[in-house]
């Protein structure tokens, strides 16, 4: 539970807050004046302040400020009258939280307190989350886009249901780290997070694989073996590219999906497991099922929590954040000598590519040029990408093109990706804004 501090000059509004707040599990402290308010959160830790925006002569949005000033970081909701709700929208401006207008309503209050301290749970997870992987130097902590911090929420809020997860997405997208951020947060994480490539072996090795195997199973089987499900007992088993086994695997997956039971090759005999399966892939399962390729009785069961990765190129905020988290982990690995450095010039090939491989492929071109570069600054020059994909990614022009069309070409394709949005596109550019509205106004009337 939280601990809350009410603030308010009337004896009355603060006992009925303490006594409905107490009720609720919560530890709760009052203050009928500015004073008292600050010296309370500077001697114990508030996950909450209720203000009120008149405490007598003082002035709530006072002790706002000097709260926030102080550096202390409770939640703060200010309670108002009707007639001050401007002054309150001026005080969530200030760095208040919510507002509440009187009379307090105790079911509306207790819903708004819950809501609020859920959130500020969830915040500081993640925060901690955050910091733990800046030690891991996993690169999940670098994303900024707000589709992978959704992921990160929707994570947290499933990784303790301790049910199957399906996570899909195009290759070398992070799906194995998702899986593992999974298992790190649930219940299950002081158990074994083990993973296997489900395309990397074939339909009988897989299956000893998976469920183990008995003495005398098959030729070479001289002593009984455990499988990865007996192996990971208790905690986690990552299953990658799940939409690629047999129809015999699916229904031996299926068994211990809903049963928990697994029977090894070769043995008569059945075997308890307690497992969170974690399937991954870059295939389409949903449609799969339609044509018979994919038993819908298993897809029901994997995919009750699905998670979509969305590829790199449609989170590009990610590349150049990502860039910076790889650029780091690799200037912690110098002893001597100068720290890499990445020029604009090179950062915008960076967020011009598609990656086809995503965070995957990204690492490993950002990690050849680190390996092969003269000297510690990475120019465009120094960024190796696939040459299939050269023209799109700023190597050489395409056969039989002049300067001219490759230039509209270029502006073209960066306003596209930038929504039209001239500030941005003039950045990546490296061009003013005003050089920018000169060459579009040209190309526009050259389209005439």
């Amino acid at each position: 539970m939280a601990n809350i501090l009410v603030v308010d000059d009337e004896p009355n509004i603060r006992r009925t807050l303490r006594m409905l707040l107490e009720k609720e599990g919560h530890n709760v402290a009052d203050a009928s004046s500015s004073a008292q308010a600050l010296a309370i959160v500077a001697e114990q830790h508030i996950d909450l302040v209720m203000l009120d925006l008149r405490l007598g002569t003082e002035d709530g949005l006072d002790v706002l400020s000097r709260i926030r000033a102080r550096g202390e970081h409770p939640e703060i909701v200010i309670v108002t009258a009707h007639a001050e709700v401007d002054e309150a929208v001026r005080a969530m401006k200030l760095g208040a939280y919510d507002y509440l207008v009187k009379p307090l309503a105790p079911d509306e209050l207790l819903i708004r307190v819950g809501k609020i301290l859920e959130k500020r749970a969830q915040s500081q997870e993640l925060m901690q989350l955050r910091e733990e992987a800046a030690r891991r130097h996993e690169p999940y902590v670098a994303s900024q886009s707000e589709s992978m911090r959704e992921i990160m929420r929707r994570v947290q809020r499933i990784a303790r249901q301790d049910m199957p997860v399906l996570i899909t997405g195009e290759t070398g997208a992070g799906k194995e780290v998702i899986a593992r951020l999974v298992h790190r947060l649930s219940t299950r994480a002081a158990k074994r997070f083990v993973a296997v490539n489900s395309c990397a072996l074939t339909e009988n090795l897989l299956d000893s694989e998976l469920f183990g195997h008995v003495r005398g199973a098959f030729t070479g089987a001289n002593t009984s073996q455990p499988g990865l499900f007996q192996e990971a007992d208790g905690g986690t088993l990552f299953l990658d590219e799940i939409g690629d086994i047999t129809q015999s695997l699916q229904a031996k997956l299926l068994r211990v999906l809903q049963e928990g039971e697994i029977r090894p090759v070769g043995s008569s005999k059945i075997a308890k497991v307690n497992v969170r399966v974690i399937a991954a892939t870059n295939r389409d399962l949903w449609t799969l099922s339609e044509t018979g390729e994919y038993r819908k009785d298993l897809l029901f069961r994997l995919g009750v929590i699905e998670i979509k990765i969305p590829p790199l190129r449609q989170r590009r905020d990610d590349i150049y954040a990502l860039t910076d988290f790889f650029l780091a982990r690799q200037n912690e690995k110098i002893d001597a000598g100068k720290p890499f450095e990445i020029t604009p010039r090179a950062r915008r090939k960076l967020y011009m590519y598609d990656w086809p491989g995503n965070v995957r492929e990204l690492t490993s071109v950002l990690e050849r040029s680190f390996a092969l570069a003269d000297g510690h600054v990475i120019d465009a020059e120094d960024i190796i990408i696939n040459q299939n994909t050269a023209a799109d990614s700023g190597g050489e022009p395409p056969h039989g093109m002049s300067l001219h069309e490759i230039e509209v070409a270029h502006i073209r394709r960066v306003m596209e990706l930038c929504q039209s949005n001239q500030v941005k596109a003039s950045k990546l550019l490296g061009i003013s804004r005003s050089t920018l509205q000169r060459k579009l106004k040209y190309l526009n009337g050259s389209d005439d």
